[in-house]
Order: structure tokens, then sequence, then C-alpha cells
């Protein structure tokens, strides 16, 4: 076995999600082993742990059924060199980040030619696509999980899983600092503020960023006095200031380079689009409307697999519509601007949402770090 100096993981996190969760996993591999070297593709939270990304985490960053045919052929390649440079370098072990449309097949090929292989967090095979299942089990030695109820139905199947808790819950404060998020901003203490998350992936700017804008200049015709902000990925920042101009909200709202948890902290309600996001806006306590839109082939196609009535992981998590969730046709501004002016005008309920939330963030706060080397060492010893 290579020795703790020589020790090489490799790892993939495809868009800029999986790089928070990546790059909190890289804390606790890091202070496990000091001088462990890693490489793969990843984003800027890896690459300020020293990772070496052979490709820009841009590159993967496609959902839907059609926005993933359209590239297809760009990111079968880009997995095909990756598998041949690994098999060629042979790294101790490979860790895929989420992004399992890509790293699931890219795991079975590594560990049918003897390459350990770790997944983490686990596919909502729970929510839709049960028969994923079958792929998880080919592809992993071991998967992460970040909810708790994920292990005991993998290991019913035949997949060994860990709970490690989610990552996040130990990023985010119990009790968030509003007043400094808004120093920090330079928004007025006072003032209603609404944050708006229309997502980190170019198609998700594209169907959905244009809706928000909107619902937000109607929010605004109705109460002037609102402030806004908009956490955007920097390398999408050209489209949406193009969007923002289209709609008429230059300068009426405050884009922000990244900072979505100062963000989420700053405001007092959220239109969010539906994902990872969502659940960090939860930890925040902070009431929301989650949106989505996106090509209608695709819908209809992922419609057909859904296994739950919610999309949204709050409402997932805690197994009613505690916040709403407006999807595609239904996701117009008018429909946008209601629903969130809606938690501006009802205290008493962002009260009750926000125990809610709380006792979702204790369930899911661990030693996720640890718990990720602890699991990852029994492979490596496996």
């Amino acid at each position: 076995m290579q020795t703790a100096e020589q020790r090489r993981f490799a790892l993939v996190a495809g868009e800029a999600s999986g790089d928070l969760l990546a790059g909190l996993l890289l804390d606790g591999l890091q202070a496990r082993w000091p001088d462990l070297q890693t490489a793969g593709i990843g984003g800027p939270r890896m690459l300020a742990h020293g990772f070496q990304s052979w490709w820009p985490q841009e590159k993967l960053a496609v959902r839907g059924y059609i926005e993933v045919l359209r590239h297809y052929a760009e990111i079968a390649g880009i997995r095909r060199q990756l598998k041949a440079r690994l098999l060629q370098e042979r790294p101790e072990l490979f860790i895929g980040v989420d992004a399992p449309d890509f790293n699931l097949d890219l795991e079975a090929g590594l560990r049918s030619q003897g390459i350990k292989t770790v997944h983490f967090v686990c596919p909502s095979i729970w929510a839709w696509r049960p028969k994923r299942i079958e792929k998880i089990r080919a592809a992993a030695d071991h998967v992460l999980c970040i909810f708790p109820f994920e292990p005991e139905l993998l290991e019913k199947q035949g997949v060994a899983a860990s709970y490690v808790g989610h990552p996040i819950a130990n990023v985010i404060p119990m009790t968030p600092d509003r007043a400094a998020a808004r120093a920090a901003l330079g928004l007025a203490p006072d003032a209603q503020v609404v944050a708006l998350l229309p997502g980190s992936r170019r198609s998700e700017i594209r169907y959905l960023a244009a809706r928000f804008f909107a619902a937000a200049a109607l929010m605004q015709k109705a109460r002037p006095e609102l402030q806004f902000v908009a956490p955007i990925i920097p390398s999408l920042r050209a489209e949406v200031d193009a969007l923002l101009q289209a709609s008429g909200m230059a300068g009426r709202v405050k884009l922000l380079d990244g900072q979505s948890h100062a963000a989420l902290a700053a405001c007092d309600a959220t239109l969010i689009a539906s994902g990872t996001a969502t659940l960090e806006a939860a930890l925040f306590k902070r009431p929301m409307v989650i949106a989505y839109n996106m090509n209608g082939l695709s819908w209809r196609l992922m419609q057909r697999k859904q296994l739950q009535p919610w999309v949204g992981l709050p409402n997932i998590l805690c197994r009613e519509f505690v916040v709403p969730e407006l999807l595609q046709e239904a996701a117009t501004p008018e429909a946008l601007a209601q629903a969130t002016l809606a938690w501006l005008d009802a205290p008493e309920k962002t009260r009750d949402l926000q125990q809610r939330f709380s006792e979702l963030h204790v369930q899911l706060q661990r030693d996720t770090p640890t718990l990720c080397a602890d699991a990852i060492q029994k492979v490596l010893e496996g």
C-alpha cells in the first residue's frame, strides 16, 4: 500500500454545490493525511486546498435531458480522457462528488480495473430513478450519505454506506447574523430584503433569471422600499447583466460575485431555484419560494420518474409542503412575486417555519469531515 507521503486521490465535483461539498471533504482528508495529493475536476473551493483541476468545473454543470444531449459529445469526451488518465496514473482512490450522471459510469469503469471508489452524496433514488441503485452497486465501494435515512436504504440493496451528516449544516450557524451580513453587503439594516438565487448553471440562468428579475420588478412596484440581492457565479456575470438590463431592474438588484451565504443571511425571504441552495436557505432559517423551469421535453421526462410529490429539499426532508414550489408553467413572474411577498406579510408563519428548520438543522449536524475520513480509511484498508 502507498505510504501517507505518496497517497493520491482523484476527485470529480461537477458544479458549485459539489465544489462546496468537496471542499469540506478535503478538510477532513487533509487533516487525516497532510501530504495528500488530489487532482481531477473541481472548482475554487477545491483549488484552495491545492487541488489540481484538469478541466474547468463549468464543463460539467449541465442539467436536464435535452441540455445534456446538446453537450453530450464534449462531456463524454472529457470522461473518456479522464478515465484513461486515471487508469494510467492509478490513484489509490477515486471520489465522485455528486454529479451521478457523470461520476457513476466513471466509477464503475475505474472500479472494474481495481481502483477503489467512493461516491459522496447518495443519488436521490428515494425521490426518482430508483433503478439507479443497480448502477450505484456496480460503481461504488462505499457511499457517503448526507441524509440519515439513506444508509439503511442502500444497505438493503447491497451497497455499503455511512451517514456522515450534511457538511453544510456545520458551516451555517444555528442563528445567522443578519445585521452583520447586511453591513457586509451594504444593505440597510431595517429594510426588507429579498434574495434572488436563480441557480449556478448556465441553463438555469437561461430559464429562470429573467423570470426572477421580472418577479422582482413586480415586487418593487408593489413595495418600492424592497431591496434585492442576487449572488451570481462570476463566470455567468455577463449573461446575468444582460438579463437584468432587459428586465429594467439594472441598478435595483445588487449583484454579488458568489456570496450566496451572505445573501441568505441578510435576506428576509428568498426566491430560489430548486437544488442544494434550498437546503442552505432552510439552514439559514429563511422563508423561501422554490421555483424551477427547464426545457419542456426534459421536464416531461423527469416527471415520469418522480416518486414523491415534492421537488425542493426542505419539503422532501420535512415530508410536507412547508414552502411553496412553483415549477415549470406555474413559475410565472406574477406567481413568484405574489408567493414571495406573502412571506413578508406572515411573521407568525415565518416563526413556525424557522422552528421547523432549526430542528432540521440539528438532525443534519455531524462532524462530517472526520466521519468521511473514517469511512474512507476503512475503504482503503478494505
